[in-house]
């Protein structure tokens, strides 16, 4: 069973995100935990807060037990960008994006391999 966790919304660009995204797929929960921990990225706190959120959710929600969940899928999409103008020279305006995302960790339980 999967069970998942979606924070929308987020201002900090995709890109950015799913470097850290990468980091944890497929790790064990707390194996991910440790690694977002200590990583010196401001996206690692969101993951780090989307991935407890997705525990949560299996532990609550589904009663899955928790030494047993790993990161089945993690993905960054993007989502509205604010679209800002700075003054640029002769009376020209340059665009500035401020990018957010929608990120989304999925946790599973490990199969038994004993069957």
């Amino acid at each position: 069973m999967i069970v998942k966790a979606e924070a929308r919304f987020v201002r900090q660009s995709p890109y950015k995100v799913r470097l850290m995204l990468d980091l944890i797929r497929g790790m064990p929960v707390e194996d991910a935990r440790t690694t977002l921990e200590f990583t010196n990225r401001r996206a690692a706190q969101v993951v780090a807060k989307v991935l407890n959120s997705a525990v949560a959710n299996a532990e609550h929600n589904n009663a899955l037990d928790v030494d047993q969940l790993y990161v089945a899928e993690a993905y960054a999409g993007e989502g509205p960008t604010l679209k800002r103008f700075r003054a640029r020279a002769r009376g020209r305006a340059g665009r500035i994006d401020k990018r957010t995302s929608n990120i989304v960790v999925a946790v599973a339980e490990k199969e038994d391999e004993d069957n």
